[in-house]
């Protein structure tokens, strides 16, 4: 086994014979209490190609990619970097060997600024061993200009959007001038011409012999951008081939095992009374004048580019931020909802956009995350918690759900993204809501766990829920919504009526 330093002496020669593959692993294991999260798999990246890397949420795609990026240690197998056999025991080894990691979950310092955050650990130093500021920022604005990203190294990233964000991790991730560059979702919050410019990058990148490993379940950005890919099935390697020789339908069996016959299965169901009447609502300088209505059994949703102001309507429903001015009226009757405590009261759920930052309490176990919303009064008598009650009904809910878990004492940072997003559905439905607000329900989750939810959310109406749903995949909003309310700068431009709805006409709103 070569150690990291000899390997870094390796990749600067690039003297190492007859390496077929630029990367390759083969055998890798990795177990997990309880999971089997990797078996004996295999996979081979190819020096200046795009190997898009695909399988549903739990099919063990990001296990493997984080021990390429030296976050987890396989328990078999070998990996290979250039053809020499190499062990990554911390991130720190795999940026040395050259192999560098865009994560899903973005790992920025929200008070540093851009280019603190760039080249953390790699400052460069005045002669007195101080950080040269000034140098520093010189060289993110020639890396940005390189990238054509326009932001200001000085700006902090706690101001900046969570498209912003997720450029600054791709430049972060380039200034490593690395051998092999591992992205994870980097489209998930992405407009339409940011991917575009993303995938110029990407191609930029590929035409100077960098592989990249392309971790998506946009099957259209599979097609666009990718030479080949592999496909993950519960922890096994099912297959690989170019992007040319499949149809979308091929790769979604691969990954399911199954054929998804009906993606969007939304129901025609009774719509009824108006359940929640929004007039007027203003948050000072964030968005104004909103106004909208939704009826039990009604799927409303919302549409508009990144800073439309879509998220910051669902926070303000839901108290997370009170409103400057307008009114709500939930059946008729006028409510403050001044927090969400008093939002829950009023039998409202929020599914948050961000399951890492504002929807998990990850380093607590599936049990206290579905159950944190209930435990204020429905499971509390005289302050004593009915711990037998309220657990039944979660292991209830998390098998309604088909939560994949081991058991729910299973820390829920170690389940996958949409088993994360399954069970935070769990706690709010819990919770018995007549008003149901989701932001990007289906955000970085793979088409069976989207299918599962649609059909959750179809059912959901059906019983007379009045349902809000953001979403910035048109397809979702198209194929699940009655209405849509498009945004755009803070404000309502338009509703669309879901058989008039298409593609062309919310985009013509979205941009106004």
């Amino acid at each position: 086994m070569v150690s990291p330093t000899t390997m870094a002496a390796v990749r600067a020669s690039g003297a190492v014979p007859n390496a077929e593959y630029l990367l390759s692993v083969e055998g890798v294991r990795k177990e997990f209490p309880g999971v089997v999260a990797l078996d004996d798999v295999s996979f081979r990246l190819k020096r200046g190609t795009v190997h898009a890397l695909m399988g549903e949420n739990g099919a063990g795609k990001s296990t493997l990619m984080k021990i390429l990026a030296g976050i987890y240690t396989p328990d078999k197998g070998e990996v290979k970097f250039k053809g020499v056999d190499i062990q990554l025991k911390s991130p720190l080894d795999a940026l040395e060997n050259g192999i560098a990691m865009i994560h899903q979950e973005l790992n920025l310092m929200p008070f540093m600024t851009v280019a603190e955050n760039i080249w953390i650990r790699r400052e460069p130093l005045t002669r007195l061993g101080f950080v040269d500021h000034r140098e520093m920022n010189r060289k993110t604005a020639d890396l940005f200009n390189r990238l054509n990203i326009a932001l200001d190294p000085q700006a902090e990233v706690r101001d900046l959007s969570i498209a912003n964000r997720q450029m600054v991790e791709i430049a972060k991730a380039v200034s490593y001038e690395s051998d092999v560059l591992i992205m994870d979702e980097p489209t998930s919050a992405l407009t339409e011409r940011e991917v575009a410019h993303l995938f110029t990058i990407i191609r930029d990148l590929r035409s100077q012999g960098i592989g990249i490993v392309y971790i998506t379940h946009k099957m259209n950005e599979l097609f666009e951008i990718a030479d080949e890919f592999s496909v993950f099935r519960d922890g096994k390697y099912i297959g690989t081939h170019a992007s040319t020789d499949v149809t979308r339908d091929d790769i979604i069996k691969m990954m399911v095992g199954r054929e998804i016959t009906q993606m969007f299965p939304k129901e025609d169901v009774p719509i009824g009374d108006i359940v929640l009447s929004v007039k007027g609502l203003c948050l000072t300088d964030v968005f104004r004048d909103v106004s909208f209505e939704v009826r039990a059994g009604e799927i409303l949703g919302v549409a508009g580019l990144v800073g439309s102001g879509r998220s910051n309507v669902a926070e303000t429903l839901f108290g997370v931020t009170p409103a400057s001015s307008g009114s709500i009226e939930i059946n008729g009757k006028p409510v403050k909802i001044g927090s969400p405590t008093e939002a829950i009261r009023n039998r409202m759920a929020f599914l948050t956009e961000d399951r890492k930052d504002t929807g998990c309490l990850l380093i607590l176990d599936v049990l206290e995350n579905m159950q944190i919303a209930v435990l204020q009064d429905k499971f509390v008598t005289m302050g004593f918690v009915d711990q037998k009650g309220i657990s039944a009904q979660c292991e209830e809910m998390a098998r309604k759900l088909r939560v994949k878990t081991p058991n729910l004492q299973e820390r829920i940072e170690n389940l996958s993204g949409g088993n994360q997003q399954k069970a935070l559905i769990g706690r709010w439905l819990l919770t018995n809501p007549r008003i149901l607000i989701l932001d990007e329900p289906t955000r970085g989750i793979d088409v069976g766990a989207k299918a599962e939810i649609h059909r959750l959310v179809s059912e959901l109406a059906r019983d007379g829920v009045a349902v809000i749903m953001i979403s910035s995949e048109m397809p979702e909003v198209l194929g699940m919504s009655d209405r849509v309310m498009v945004m755009h700068e803070g404000r309502v431009t338009g509703f669309l009526d879901r058989a008039e709805a298409t593609q062309v006409k919310v985009m013509e709103l979205a941009a106004q």
